[in-house]
C-alpha cells in the first residue's frame, strides 16, 4: 500500500491551493489562436481543476485561492460549488480581476496558451487569511508550483504547508512548471513547458522538503532537481532533499513511475504503470486529470496499481475532449471504461459521451410544476378573437411570468418552478426575464403544427442552439405515430436525430413531447401508441433527458418506467402535458401519476386562455390577470402535491 498516512475522520479529503482562473477555449480546431472566432468558457487553473476533478470522483474537496469580486469570480465559485467543492476558503479580491487564460487547439502538437494573469486575484493570495483550523480538518493539501514563484504566494503556501505538517495533513506538490508564469519567456509563449533556470530550481528546492508526495513530468523533475535532460540525476537531487517523499513521474502514453524509496539507475527500472493509448484532441489538462484520478483513488484507499490505473484513464479521457475541468470523467464513466465494452476510439464511444452528460453534477428536479406558454398561434388567435393588437402578446407573456413567480412564493415552490416560453417575437422578453432565476426553463424549437416536423425560424438547429443559454431546455413537440407511413415516419425520425445530435453538441437538455395524431389513436389505444413511440426513439439511439406525454393510466406509467429503466436509467423522467383539458380533469388525472417516473406537469392553455381573452378585451387589468392565472396554477400545484392522497381516496 502507498506510504502516505492519510488521517481519517476529517471534514475534507483534499484542499487545493493555487491557480483558479477562467479558461477560454477556442472552438475552432486546427486554427491559430489569432484566427479563433469563438470561445467556450470553463473553470480552469491547475489547482482548481484538481479540486473539481476529485470532487467529481466522489471526494470532499476544498479550494484555497482568490478571485475577483466580479462575474468571472462568481462563475468559478458557482462551478466549484455545483460539483460539491467547498469554497469557503476562496478569498474575494476587491481590487484585482480574476485570472483568465486563452487556449487554442492548432494540431496534435500545438496548443497555444495566453495567460492573462497580470496582477490577477489568485496571485494575490493573502497568507494572513489562511486558516490553520481549516487545514487541520483536511486529510491532504495539494499546492501548485506556480504559487511558489512569488514572495506573496510562497508565503501563503508555506503557511498552509506548515499548518499541514503540524496536523498530520499529507502534503502534495503538483510541480506544474510553466516558464511563462515564472517570467522566463515572452507572454505569448505560454505553451512552452521547459526552460532551464537555476533560480527556479533554487526557489523550488527551498520548498521541496515540506512535501510528502511530488508529482510531475520528466521535464518538471528536471527543473525541480536542477539537472536538465537527466531524469535520474534530477530524481537523486530531489531525493536528497526529500528522503521520505514519494515521487510520481508522469511519462505520457508510457504511463507513470512511482518511486517510494531509492532512485533506480534507470527510469525504466522504477515501478511503472502503463498508460492508455488514445487519439489526442487536446493535451491541455491531461496532467490535472491524471492527478485528480490519482488523488481520489489514494484517498479512497486504493493501492498504487489501482490508483495509477484510474489516473491514466482520467488523463486519456480528458485528452480526447475539448475542455479540462468540464471533461473530467465521473465514476460511471470509469466503470464503463473498465467494463470491457468501450469503443477503442474514445470520441466515438456514444455510451461514454452519454454517461458524461447524465452522471456529472446537474440540478435535481422533482415535483416539477411548469406553466407552459410557449404557444404562438394560440395567442395570436386569442388576440384576434378579442380584436386586440398582436403587439400586445409580449406584454401578456411577461405578466404570465409574474403569475408563475406569485405561485412560487405562495406555494413555496422554490426549486420546483418551471416555465415553457418561446424565444421569438412573442416570448423573447418573457424568456429573458425567466432565465437566471433558478427555474426550470424550456423553449420550443418545432414549427407549430408541422407534420412532418420542421424547426421554427431556422433550417440549421445546431447553428441556432449556439446562441441559447445552456440552462434552457430544448422542447420539441412531434406529432408522431409508429404506424405512420414509412416515408413520413423516417423523415420525422431523421429530424429528431438531427436535434438530438445538436443538443449533444450544445449542452442543452432535450425534452421530447410525443403526441400521436387523434385519427390514429381510437379510444383506449393512445397509451400503447405513445409507449411504442418512446421505444422507437430509444431504438434509434435518442435518449432525451425528458419525455413530455399526455396523462396515462397507471399501467401506462408502469410500462414507461420499465422501458426507461431498461433503456436509459439516467433519464430525468416524464412530465404530463395538458392538451387544453379542463382544470378539474387534469387535477383528477394526477391521481394516476404516482409512479416515480412522473416528475411533474407542464400545462398551458388550461391556465391562461380564458384570462388572456378577458385581458385582451380590457375586461380585467394586469393584476387581475396575474391573480386569475396564479389561482389556476395553484390548483394544479395543490393537486399534484396531494395526488397520493387522492389515489388512496379513490381506491
Amino acid at each position: 500500500m502507498p506510504k502516505l498516512p492519510f488521517p481519517q475522520g476529517r471534514a475534507h479529503d483534499l484542499a487545493c491551493l493555487g491557480r483558479l482562473a477562467v479558461d477560454l477555449y477556442a472552438q475552432q480546431f486546427g486554427s491559430r489562436l489569432e484566427d479563433a472566432r469563438s470561445f467556450s468558457m470553463y473553470l480552469g487553473g491547475s489547482s482548481a481543476n484538481l479540486a473539481f476533478g476529485v470532487a467529481r470522483l466522489g471526494c470532499r474537496s476544498a479550494m484555497i485561492s482568490r478571485v475577483g469580486d466580479e462575474q468571472m469570480g462568481r462563475f468559478l465559485l458557482e462551478r466549484l460549488q455545483a460539483e460539491g467543492c467547498d469554497t469557503s476558503q476562496v478569498q474575494i479580491d476587491k481590487d484585482r480581476l480574476t485570472a483568465q487564460v486563452l487556449l487554442g487547439l492548432k494540431d496534435r502538437d500545438t496548443f497555444p496558451l495566453l495567460f492573462m494573469r497580470e496582477n490577477c486575484a489568485d496571485m494575490a493570495l493573502d497568507a494572513a487569511a489562511i486558516s490553520e483550523d481549516f487545514i487541520a480538518q483536511c486529510r491532504a493539501l495539494a499546492i501548485t508550483g506556480t504559487h511558489l514563484s512569488t514572495d506573496g504566494t510562497r508565503a501563503a503556501a508555506h503557511k498552509a504547508l506548515e499548518a499541514a505538517r503540524r496536523h498530520g495533513t499529507v502534503t502534495v506538490l503538483d510541480i506544474d512548471y510553466r516558464p511563462v508564469l515564472w517570467g522566463l519567456t515572452g507572454r505569448g509563449a505560454g505553451e512552452n513547458r521547459f526552460v532551464d533556470d537555476a533560480g527556479v530550481t533554487r526557489q523550488l528546492q527551498q520548498s521541496l522538503p515540506l512535501f510528502d508526495l511530488l508529482v510531475g513530468t520528466e521535464e518538471e523533475f528536471f527543473i525541480a532537481g536542477g539537472v536538465a535532460n537527466d531524469i535520474i540525476a534530477s530524481l537523486h537531487a530531489v531525493r536528497a532533499l526529500c528522503p521520505a517523499a514519494t515521487m510520481v513521474v508522469k511519462r505520457g502514453a508510457l504511463g507513470c513511475c512511482v518511486i517510494e524509496g531509492d532512485v533506480p539507475d534507470d527510469i525504466d527500472a522504477a515501478p511503472t504503470y502503463r498508460g492508455e493509448r488514445v487519439e489526442v484532441l487536446n493535451v491541455l489538462g491531461a496532467g490535472d486529470a491524471f492527478l485528480s484520478g490519482l488523488m481520489a483513488s489514494l484517498l479512497q484507499g486504493k493501492d498504487w496499481a489501482e490508483s495509477t490505473k484510474v489516473a491514466n484513464a482520467c488523463g486519456a479521457i480528458v485528452v480526447s475532449r475539448h475542455a479540462c475541468s468540464a471533461a473530467m470523467p465521473t465514476p460511471a464513466e470509469l466503470a464503463h471504461w473498465f467494463g470491457g465494452s468501450r469503443n477503442p476510439k474514445v470520441d466515438a464511444d456514444e455510451q461514454l459521451a452519454h454517461l458524461h452528460r447524465v452522471t456529472a453534477a446537474r440540478p435535481s428536479w422533482q415535483d416539477l410544476c411548469v406553466m407552459a406558454f410557449d404557444h404562438r398561434s394560440q395567442f395570436y388567435d386569442i388576440a384576434r378573437a378579442a380584436g386586440a393588437a398582436e403587439s400586445r402578446i409580449p406584454a401578456l407573456k411577461k405578466l404570465l411570468v409574474q403569475a408563475a413567480e406569485q405561485v412560487e412564493r405562495s406555494r413555496w415552490l422554490q426549486g420546483h418552478t418551471g416555465v415553457l416560453i418561446d424565444g421569438g417575437d412573442y416570448g423573447r422578453d418573457a424568456l429573458a426575464s425567466a432565465t437566471g432565476r433558478g427555474w426550470w426553463v424550456g423553449r420550443p424549437v418545432e414549427l407549430p403544427g408541422s407534420r412532418p416536423l420542421r424547426f421554427d425560424g431556422t433550417r440549421s438547429i445546431g447553428s441556432a442552439l449556439v446562441h441559447w443559454p445552456t440552462e434552457q431546455v430544448v422542447k420539441c413537440l412531434v406529432h408522431y405515430h409508429p404506424d405512420d407511413h414509412f416515408a413520413l415516419r423516417l423523415e420525422q425520425e431523421q429530424t429528431v436525430l438531427e436535434l438530438w445530435e445538436a443538443t449533444r453538441a450544445s449542452g442543452n437538455e432535450l425534452l421530447l413531447e410525443i403526441i400521436p395524431p387523434k385519427a390514429m389513436t381510437p379510444d383506449g389505444t393512445a397509451d400503447a401508441a405513445v409507449l411504442r413511440a418512446v421505444k422507437r426513439f430509444y431504438n434509434l439511439g435518442v435518449k432525451p433527458e425528458w419525455w413530455k406525454l399526455a396523462p396515462m393510466q397507471e399501467q401506462g406509467w408502469r410500462d414507461l418506467e420499465a422501458l426507461i429503466t431498461e433503456r436509459d436509467r439516467h433519464c430525468r423522467g416524464a412530465v404530463i402535458l395538458g392538451l387544453n383539458q379542463p382544470l378539474d380533469f387534469l387535477a383528477s388525472s394526477f391521481a394516476n401519476a404516482t409512479n416515480p417516473i412522473v416528475k411533474g406537469f407542464m400545462v398551458g392553455r388550461t391556465l391562461w386562455a380564458d384570462a388572456s381573452l378577458k385581458w385582451f378585451k380590457g375586461e380585467i387589468d394586469d393584476a387581475a390577470l396575474i391573480d386569475e392565472v396564479a389561482r389556476n396554477f395553484a390548483v394544479l400545484v395543490d393537486a399534484w402535491r396531494s395526488r397520493h392522497t387522492a389515489q388512496r381516496a379513490a381506491a
